[in-house]
């Protein structure tokens, strides 16, 4: 079956919470996030996210089912914790685009749905006057043993849409992981491009 994938904004954006919360608490437990998160959790954040003023969820659709979702606000929107690093770097936060996570079923990798992503999360951000796009990636370690030995990281497809990490930019936020009893802090790096 054809994948569909298409901005959804405004009132839509409700409709469409309860299934993205679910997938991204089954996506993000495997390597990198390897986060223990809840659908609870998950659609507060989407509800917060989607209420931000020029928010975009674009989401891949098989038929009825939710197969992939990627998040893009306006940076200032966005808490202060996500600013800071970039406000710190010299970026105008008035001009940035926040690009939160991408989420994708195995099943689905490999054939431009992460493309569509991030070309649907672009226009909108230069529909909205964004004159920089930025991201965070999960930081871990090479020899993680958590790293499966078929994991592929994304480094070679961001750059390739012209991303590129900010040198020593990064961010550190708190979530509990798979098989562990409490929250811990967590590296990320900022990658950045010019729209």
């Amino acid at each position: 079956m054809t994948v569909t994938v298409a901005p959804v904004t405004g009132a839509g954006l409700a409709l469409v919470i309860p299934a993205l919360a679910r997938l991204r608490v089954a996506v993000f437990r495997d390597f990198p996030y390897l986060y223990d998160g809840d659908a609870g959790y998950e659609s507060g954040y989407l509800a917060n996210f989607a209420a931000a003023e020029g928010a975009v969820i674009v989401v891949a659709r098989e038929g009825d089912d939710i197969v992939g979702a990627a998040t893009a606000a306006p940076l200032a929107t966005q808490d202060a914790a996500w600013q800071a690093p970039l406000a710190a770097a010299g970026f105008d936060i008035a001009h940035t685009f926040y690009f939160g996570e991408s989420v994708l079923l195995a099943g689905h990798r490999g054939r431009g749905i992460g493309h569509a992503f991030f070309d649907h999360r672009e226009a909108q951000a230069r529909a909205q006057g964004a004159s920089q796009a930025a991201f965070c990636s999960v930081i871990r370690d090479e020899d993680d043993p958590a790293r499966p030995a078929d994991y592929r990281p994304l480094d070679a497809f961001w750059r390739a849409r012209g991303y590129a990490p900010l040198d020593g930019v990064t961010a550190s936020f708190d979530w509990k992981c798979v098989g562990e009893g409490a929250g811990r802090s967590h590296s990320l790096q900022y990658w950045t491009r010019a729209l």
